[in-house]
């Protein structure tokens, strides 16, 4: 049989045909009681609940960074999709936002069927585990743009809040308590740095183990980007503001939910640093503001609420299997973040 002349410049139709069944059946078992439509469709669709009575729509796209380089070169690809459903729950959850639907979006060159199973596999899981709809998405085969191997991976999340409960940070007030909740890791961050210096500067193998973590060094980078939805959705009426912990590190995604004369004050002898950050400070030599500026330390959430409401906050965390600690508290002052 003759070789098309799509194949032969790269695109594997037949590949892609088979890519779409695997990728049908992972969208059919994420399917929910708000999904509308058939699978395979031009445009995904979802119900908004019933019982709003102002329903806002929060939506947010992200990727996972050059995580997928470590996941390519780790060759496993079953867990950046779960990462990046999770880092987009947090994105939303911020602001009161229940998960109702995903679209992920794949694009690279010469990935096998199993490949591209594997990574919306670990969509369809994180999906289920919100109970959200996957409900869609697009895989596109770029060779010229890609390199063999190559790929990238992005989402869209779609929540759902009441307009009257959605949280903005307007009512973080003097007086209020942070509350950090632990990382799993880099979660999906810092990954070029990181990369750079365990890898190239350390010249480690990602089958190294770290005598630090007491993992490989690819177990290490490919932890799971933990969600924060169990851990807080029973109790976001008794918070005030939420920030997740992503590029920018605590002080510049902190700042970005604190009204004008809030000081959000950090108490830097509230946790020890975790051993992979430890690892990769000393031996890549960044300073400490630099750390803070690239990595979430250990600190995958921060949530600002009255002093009253914490023991009830960190209950409900500790029930979802997520460490939580007091980082610090906001006083008057100009708008910022500051380590003490």
């Amino acid at each position: 049989m003759t070789e098309s002349r799509y194949a032969a410049a790269g695109v594997d139709l037949e590949g892609a045909e088979a890519a779409k069944r695997r990728i049908a059946a992972s969208i059919g078992a994420a399917r929910t009681a708000l999904s509308l439509g058939k699978i395979g469709a031009f445009g995904g669709m979802v119900r908004v609940p019933e019982g709003f009575r102002r329903p806002v729509l929060v939506m947010s796209t992200d990727g996972v960074g050059t995580k997928v380089m470590v996941a390519r070169d780790a060759g496993r690809f079953d867990t950046v999709g779960e990462d990046l459903v999770n880092h987009s729950v947090n994105d939303i959850l911020v602001h009161g936002a229940r998960p109702l639907a995903f679209l992920d979006y794949l694009a690279g060159a010469g990935l096998s069927v199993e490949q591209i199973a594997g990574i919306v596999d670990g969509v369809a899981r994180g999906c289920r585990s919100h109970g959200m709809a996957l409900a869609g998405g697009e895989t596109a085969q770029m060779p010229g743009l890609y390199r063999p191997g190559d790929f990238d991976l992005a989402g869209t999340i779609v929540g759902v809040v009441e307009e009257s409960e959605a949280i903005h940070g307007d009512a973080i007030v003097p007086g209020d308590v942070l509350l950090a909740l632990a990382s799993t890791g880099l979660h999906t961050n810092g990954y070029t740095l990181a990369r750079h210096i365990l890898l190239e500067r350390l010249g480690l193998s990602l089958e190294a183990r770290l005598a630090e973590t007491g993992t490989t060094v690819g177990d290490a980078l490919l932890a799971v980007h933990r969600s924060y939805w169990s851990a807080l959705a029973p109790v976001l009426g008794r918070i005030h503001g939420l920030a997740h912990i992503t590029g920018g590190g605590v002080p510049g995604n902190l700042i970005r939910i604190l009204p004008e004369g809030c000081l959000a004050v950090v108490a830097t002898n509230s946790w020890t640093m975790p051993p992979l950050f430890a690892l990769i400070g000393k031996a890549g030599e960044v300073s400490t503001e630099e750390m803070r500026a690239v990595f979430n330390l250990g600190v995958g959430m921060v949530a600002v609420l009255p002093e009253g409401e914490v023991s009830a906050v960190r209950a409900a965390s500790t029930a979802a299997g997520v460490d939580s600690w007091v980082l610090g508290e906001i006083r008057t002052g100009e708008r910022g973040v500051r380590f003490a």
